[in-house]
């Protein structure tokens, strides 16, 4: 089971919020969007991106009378390969609807998503939003940004330089601007008791993983914890919206 709350706030410089995000206990998913494009189309991109995401992911929830309309892919799990045509289809539709209105052609979001079934945990995104892991009090964070920086010089510079390079929020890769876009997959088996932080840039790009792992490691309800790391964001100075979900994994052996 898992217990999961996310906070959203437009930030002080931002009239609105392009952020959107879905944090569900029954479906055990959580979804973090921050939409880009002029004529308040970020917003739109990023709502229709969690919506079709969590369609898809509500009415698969058992193999049954559905269809794969992007294929399978063998090396994933049935929770992976829901996911990871969940998000196919929010880029079908984020891309069809720019097509069809002309105020949101170029428009985009970012998307990352944690699925999680018994233990195992499917994470998918595409763009520099973010998604951490709590365990054994050390925080790590388990996608890779679809920025021009990472995506050129990972490895070959230190992670704090990264931060500062003028082309580190440059994306390479998001939800919606093509017809096909690279997802990022990834599984692995959950532990009873950790922690999963999903962000938006405008929280990683100003709260170090030191700091995060401080203020999610806290022994408190998931809602203190995600409220206080946009607060963090927000006091760091901020000028982007900020978006944090926080999910913790129980196993099931005890009541929390």
């Amino acid at each position: 089971m898992i217990e999961a709350f996310g906070v959203s706030d437009a930030g002080p410089v931002r009239s609105s919020n392009e952020d959107r995000f879905l944090a569900d206990d029954e479906l055990a998913l959580g979804v973090v969007a921050d939409g880009m494009g002029g004529h308040a189309a970020g917003e739109v991109a990023s709502r229709l991106a969690v919506e079709a995401i969590e369609n898809f992911i509500r009415r698969s929830q058992e193999p049954g009378d559905f269809s794969w309309p992007c294929g399978i892919d063998s090396t994933l799990s049935f929770a992976g390969n829901r996911l990871r045509t969940a998000i196919h289809l929010a880029n079908r539709r984020v891309f069809r609807a720019a097509e069809g209105h002309d105020d949101y052609t170029g428009m985009g979001t970012t998307v990352v998503c944690a699925l999680i079934s018994g233990a195992r945990l499917a994470i998918g995104h595409v763009g520099d939003s973010r998604l951490y892991l709590l365990s054994n009090g050390v925080l790590t964070v388990q996608t890779r940004d679809d920025t021009w920086a990472a995506t050129v010089l990972a490895g070959t510079v230190d992670a704090h330089l990264l931060q500062s390079h003028p082309m580190r929020n440059v994306l390479t890769n998001v939800l919606g601007a093509r017809e096909q876009t690279e997802i990022h997959l990834a599984e692995r088996e959950l532990c009873d008791g950790e922690m999963l932080l999903l962000c938006s840039d405008g929280v990683h790009t100003v709260v170090d993983d030191e700091a995060l792992c401080a203020l999610v490691a806290r022994q408190a309800p998931v809602s203190e914890i995600a409220r206080s790391v946009v607060d963090a964001a927000l006091a760091r100075g901020s000028r982007d919206n900020v978006t944090a979900l926080v999910i913790r994994y129980h196993d099931g052996s005890h009541v929390p």
